[in-house]
Parts: C-alpha cells; structure tokens; sequence
C-alpha cells in the first residue's frame, strides 16, 4: 500500500481555488511574478482598480500561510543551512526565465494550462523538463 499525499492534494486544491478565485473577483491571473513584479514598477499598478490592494492581500497570505498552518502540525522547511548568496543566485535565475518566458510556473502551470494555452504548455513543459534535469545531475554528483 503507498501513503496518499493529502497535503499535497489539499494544496493543490488550495492553489486552484484561488487562482479561479482571483480570476473571478478580479479578472486577474494569479502568476506570482506579475504579482509582485508590479511592486517593482508602481506605475504599472492601475490606481483606480486598487491593483495595490489586492497584490499586498495575496503576497501577505502567500508568506504568512506557512505559520498559520505550522501549529497544526505542518512542518515548516529548515532553512538554517541555506547559502545566501545561492539563493540570490537562484533568484537572479528564476527572474530571468521569468522575463524570458513572459510569466512563471504559477502563471503558465495553473492558469495556462488550464486555459489550454499553447505557450504555457510549452513554457511549463520547459520548466518540468529543467528540474528534471537539475535533480538528476544533482543526484549524479552526489550532492542530494
């Protein structure tokens, strides 16, 4: 018998529902990188629709649903022997796939592929395809 990943699957649901949510309330897609790429460039935010109020709202129960979960007995990732500077690294990465292929994983995974877009399908099938190949060389020279 295997164990059914129930967090996962309440997550997933979680994460559907919001980006449907979203969508509905505000005609928005819920790719986190315009999100809070908008933070980057306040201009972009339209005033009159509260853009920033919607945005703020998001990324707060983004950051804050970890800890809201934590005392339920959800484990919270143990970042105390995480490099800094490999994170900035990856973040600099991520930023530039971001622009590259105009949205992310969120973006392009929930909302696209739901919407059977052509270009999320391949963006996200570009995304599977480079974690696949990160873990297994990462697996390969030992360091996982």
């Amino acid at each position: 018998m295997y164990n059914i990943p129930w967090e996962s699957l309440f997550g997933g649901m979680l994460l559907g529902f919001s980006a449907v949510f979203l969508m509905i309330a505000t005609g928005k897609i819920a790719g986190i990188s315009g999100i809070v790429g908008a933070f980057v460039n306040l201009r972009e935010m339209n005033s009159k629709t509260n853009d920033l109020g919607w945005r703020l709202v998001f990324v707060f129960g983004m950051v804050t649903s970890a800890l809201i979960v934590a005392p339920f007995g959800f484990d919270l990732p143990d970042v105390s022997n995480t490099s800094l500077g490999l994170v900035a690294i990856a973040g600099l990465l991520v930023g530039f796939g971001t622009r590259l292929s105009n949205g992310c994983t969120s973006g392009h995974g929930i909302i696209g592929l739901g919407r059977l877009s052509k270009r999320s399908i391949v963006a996200t099938a570009s995304f599977m395809t480079t974690a696949v190949l990160v873990v297994l060389v990462k697996r390969l020279m030992g360091w996982m």
